[in-house]
């Protein structure tokens, strides 16, 4: 009898104590994390004397994802199928070379706005630096005005490459006037909940560009979720984006790493080996058939390799082979001068994208 007293008392105290350490752990993994909203006011910055933009002025337009500035050389730990790439970060010695590289091209090219994905902001592999911030700085006061996302944030990310502070964000900059920032939240990967909360939270920026005798002009950009199979995430997060975009009063256009193939074509002309990154019929479909890009379908489909925006770490594959980056454009928007920049060496994993658009 008194046996059984004596466990009767231990079990409500094993459950107690187990629910108490529950608690704590669900209690650190969400101190540890980001909880952006769905719709919530992006960081920016944009001095009141910055010029505002005329109606039927040329806005040329550069879009890139830079790597974190970690440029080339490396091979992650996520560049290959296995994630056993053996680099964890890059050196302060590449990092400083690539931003020279980076702001050179910038100078060379001479865009008005400049929307720039794989930002590092307070990340441990980057010693905290505040990537756009340098970018601004290098470029002379050319860019007042600066707009900033984060989509991947944490104060601790316990995976054994990783295993530090993580800041990743969407940068925009512009020579014209912004009025407004804008982040908006994206279907989340599937998983389970601990390492959904650890994972990255992709998303779109937009920012509204006023116009002196029209309509303002919207700019979005955004980096969207990669090795989705298995779920219906690349669905989702296309579902997202063309609700966006469908719900735009006024011009608008969108460029980004969109991480989907255009076309069939583009998948079958992958190696099988590479193929397993993407889904035989592309998510991005709905995209391409209620929008003009750039690259189009057309183009994506004649193979000819200065449509490829990424040249991949993987030894294995060793050269361009993908069209994974793109421009949208709002119906009616004229553009020119569409092309991709592919230089060599490689200064990231993506090359710089550039539009050239006519403010209605």
């Amino acid at each position: 009898m008194r046996l059984q007293s004596r466990r009767a008392r231990w079990w409500p105290r094993a459950l107690l104590g187990l629910a108490v350490l529950v608690a704590a752990l669900v209690g650190l993994v969400y101190a540890l994390t980001d909880h952006p909203k769905a719709v919530q006011a992006a960081d920016l910055t944009c001095p009141a004397t910055t010029p505002t933009l005329q109606r039927g002025q040329a806005v040329k337009v550069l879009s890139w994802n830079v790597q974190y500035l970690a440029g080339r050389g490396y091979v992650f730990f996520y560049d290959t199928l296995a994630g056993d790439g053996p680099d964890t970060r890059p050196t302060p010695e590449s990092l400083a070379r690539t931003l020279t590289e980076v702001v050179a091209v910038i100078h060379q090219e001479n865009p008005d706005l400049i929307l720039l994905q794989e930002l590092d902001r307070d990340s441990k592999r980057t010693d905290h630096a505040d990537q756009l911030a340098q970018l601004q700085a290098r470029l002379g006061g050319a860019y007042p005005c600066a707009a900033t996302a984060y989509y991947h944030r944490a104060a601790f990310v316990p995976h054994p490459s990783i295993m530090g502070e993580v800041g990743l964000s969407l940068g925009t900059l512009s020579r014209f006037r912004l009025e407004g920032a804008t982040r908006y939240a994206l279907p989340r990967i599937c998983g389970d909940p601990v390492t959904v909360a650890f994972n990255f939270k992709r998303a779109v920026l937009g920012v509204t560009l006023p116009v002196q005798g029209g309509p303002p002009l919207t700019a979005y950009q955004t980096h969207m979720d990669a090795f989705a199979q298995g779920c219906d995430t690349m669905h989702r997060q296309v579902a997202a984006v063309g609700e966006l975009l469908g719900g735009t009063p006024g011009p608008w256009l969108m460029g980004g790493d969109f991480n989907l193939l255009g076309t069939a074509g583009a998948y079958t002309r992958l190696r099988e080996r590479e193929r397993a990154y993407f889904n035989p019929q592309t998510e991005l479909k709905p995209l391409m058939d209620a929008y003009e890009s750039f690259p189009s379908e057309a183009q994506i489909e004649t193979g000819e390799e200065r449509y490829y925006t990424h040249f991949p770490n993987d030894p294995a594959v060793g050269q361009p082979d993908r069209t994974i980056d793109y421009f949208f454009y709002s119906a009616g928007l004229a553009h020119t001068g569409d092309r991709i920049r592919q230089d060599r060496p490689k200064i990231s994993d993506h090359f710089a994208m550039l539009t050239t658009i006519r403010v209605p």
